[in-house]
Formats: structure tokens, sequence, C-alpha cells
């Protein structure tokens, strides 16, 4: 049989994540005894707080959290969320806008094929999350993307969105602060943002996973809070991956209009149940519980990312802008374009990144799966140690 012909045409369309890909490659390193420094993962490097993994293990010897639970949640942490939501971001939801799905990612993925149709168009800002364009493709839509650079900070204006806007615009996706540039709109541009899709009439799918990683005078601020004639448009996407360590718990959630909740509920029951209880429990014990390990791993990042922007600009031919929030720095590499590095020459960001990864061990993540080809993404959720250490060999391996 020719397997290429047996897979749907659908899923030969998606491209593999370029975050997962080149994470994979430095973790078989890895394991073959190389020396790699991973700058590739968007993963904290620190454990999920105690409180929450005992949570987690009360909840494995109950025997109610053995059985199958209701597709779109648990009640309890449906209702918790819905009230963290109003305390951390000031919007105030019901539970039964709350659908807790498999990580973020599942969320979206949920959201995309609830809302779109073959024939729909998504505004989406550029640069962006890998699985943005692939989930908006799979539903049958097309992605309409929306160039931004170093000049306006990553950040689209009023004006971009109203010059692509057409008829068959059916949502925009929004994100602050963003994965993979660092970068967070300023409240009035958020208000301005959201002005002009609830006048024109849009959906905005807005990402908040990173919304406590925030550095400086940056602040993040939800949308549907700050305009709130966009919330019956509106869907947010959270979890806990981000903000406490549980990259592999694999608890998201989506906030949405009751009726639309309602139909992805559907549609999860379909696909995968209930997420894991014992998950569940944990999620509720980090949404419900202190802030203090949240706080502490903030402060680290913020120590980590100036050095990292104070280092990757002390290399000729690299611009890295100072990141405003979450944990990674989104440098243009197109000052390195030309010149022979390894033995090779370097005519992209993709073709830096394998350079690197062959000759000095560090794995960078390379822009073009993020809609930026003259741009590199690191990750500093990783060790002091191992930041410096990585750092260090791309100063020796550039210079």
């Amino acid at each position: 049989m020719n397997f290429d012909q047996a897979v749907s045409q659908r899923v030969a369309a998606v491209s593999e994540s370029a975050t997962l890909a080149i994470d994979g490659k430095a973790k078989a390193l890895k394991a073959a005894g190389e020396d790699v420094i991973g700058f590739g993962a968007g993963e904290p490097d620190f454990p999920t707080p105690a409180h929450i993994v005992e949570a987690a293990a009360r909840a494995c010897a109950d025997p109610a959290m053995h059985r199958y639970s209701p597709a779109g949640g648990l009640p309890a942490l449906r209702a918790a969320i819905a009230e963290k939501t109003a305390r951390d971001s000031g919007l105030a939801v019901e539970a039964n806008q709350v659908l807790v799905a498999n990580g973020g990612k599942h969320a979206l993925f949920n959201v995309f094929l609830t809302l779109l149709d073959p024939g729909d168009e998504v505004l989406l800002p550029a640069p962006y999350w890998v699985s943005y364009p692939e989930q908006i493709r799979f539903a049958g839509a097309t992605p309409v993307e929306l160039p931004t650079d170093v000049s306006t900070s990553f950040r689209v204006t009023v004006e971009q969105l109203e010059a692509a806007r057409t008829p068959q615009t059916k949502a925009m996706v929004f994100v602050s602060p963003s994965n993979p540039t660092g970068s967070v709109y300023l409240p009035e541009q958020v208000e301005a943002i959201g002005r002009w899709a609830a006048d024109a009439g849009i959906w905005v799918i807005t990402d908040e996973i990173y919304e406590h990683l925030v550095y400086g005078d940056a602040e993040h601020v939800s949308m549907p809070v700050v305009v709130p004639d966009v919330r019956d448009r509106c869907v947010v996407v959270n979890g806990v991956a981000k903000t406490y360590a549980m990259t592999g718990w694999r608890v998201g959630w989506s906030i949405a209009p009751a009726s639309v909740t309602s139909a992805i509920a559907r549609l999860q029951s379909h696909a995968t149940s209930n997420v894991a209880n014992v998950a569940q429990a944990a999620a509720l014990a980090a949404v419900s519980g202190p802030m203090d390990a949240v706080a502490e791993m903030r402060a680290t990042y913020d120590r980590r990312r100036k050095l990292a922007h104070e280092r990757l600009n002390d290399i000729d031919g690299i611009d890295c802008p100072l990141p405003e929030g979450a944990f990674y720095a989104f440098p243009s590499v197109r000052g390195l374009f030309g010149r022979e590095i390894g033995g090779r020459r370097v005519d992209s960001a993709q073709t830096l990144c394998e350079v690197l990864l062959e000759t000095v061990k560090v794995a960078l993540v390379p822009g073009e799966g993020f809609g930026a080809p003259d741009c590199v993404r690191l990750s500093y959720a990783l060790s002091d140690d191992d930041l410096v250490k990585g750092l260090d060999r791309m100063a020796d391996a550039l210079a």
C-alpha cells in the first residue's frame, strides 16, 4: 500500500510543529550523549508547585476520579476558572461559558472547528504561534497573514486589519503577550482593535495563556474587559501550562458565549470526552491557590530576559528587541545572512538554526514557522547556567 495516498488530504496538508520538531531533535541528541542547549521549547524549567502536585496525588486515591466526568469539565473546575478569570483579568463570566480542554492548543483547535467554515477568512497578525495557521486551515478556512516587524514592536494596527478585511472575514486572532515575539500591546491599542472588531462584527479569538508573564511597565489587559461590545463575538483561550509550569498536565480552556461553549462541548464529547480527572484536580488547585510560586518564576524570567537581550545584541548581525512578556526573545538575524558559518553559507534563519545545532549544539527555532523568516526564537525558560552557556556558544560561533 502507498501510505502517502492513504492519508487524507486535510492531514497531508498539515505541517509539523516547528517548535516540537526542533525540541525533538535536541532531545534526540541529548539522548545520544550530546551536550545540547535547547532554546526551542516554550516550556517553564520549574517544577509544578508542590500544592498542585499534592492535589493530584489526593485525586489519584479518590475512586470518584476513576470514572468518566462531564465532557466540558468538572463543574468545580469550570466554576473556579470563572472566578479566576474575574479575579485576574476583570472579566465576569459564568461557569457554563467555560469549556475545559486538553491544553490550550486543544482549546484553540476546538474553537476554530466550531466557528469556521470553508471559505471563511481569519486575520492572523504575524509573527504568530506555529499552530494557528495550521489549525485554521484544518477547519477549512484561510489564514490571512498581516506582517509586523520590530519598527511596530510586532503589533498590528487597526489600519492593517481594516485593509485586510473582506466580506469573507469571519474572525481575527489576537495575542498579547505574544508567542513568539514577547511583545505586549498597550491598553489603548487593545481597546482600539477591540472597538474595530466590534464595529466590523467579526469574531475575536484572544489567546491569554501568558497573561501573568509581563515585565517592566508592560500590562496585560483582556480585550472583552476594555471593550464590552466585543464580548458577544469573543472567545478567550487560556490554561495552566505557562503560568503554573504545568505544560505536561494538559489542561486549558475556552471562555465563550454559552451557546458557543455548548457547541464546543458537543464536539469534544465525540473527540476526547473529558480531560483526565487527576489533571483537572491539579488545575483546580492551581487556579484557586496561592500565586507565590508564579511571582518567583516571573522574577526569574524577568532577569533572564534582560540577560538574553543584552547578550544577543552584543553579537554583530543580530538585532533583538527587549521582550515585554512571555519567555521568548525573537531577534532578527538578517544581518548574518551571507556569512559563512561552520563551513556553510547562511542564507536563511532555517540554515542558521541547522548550522548552530550541528556545530555548537545550540537549538533555536527558525522564524519561518512563525511567519517571520528573518528571525529566530529563543526561549529563556531554561536554567541560568544553560542560558549563559548557550549564549556563549552562539557568540563564539558567530564571532
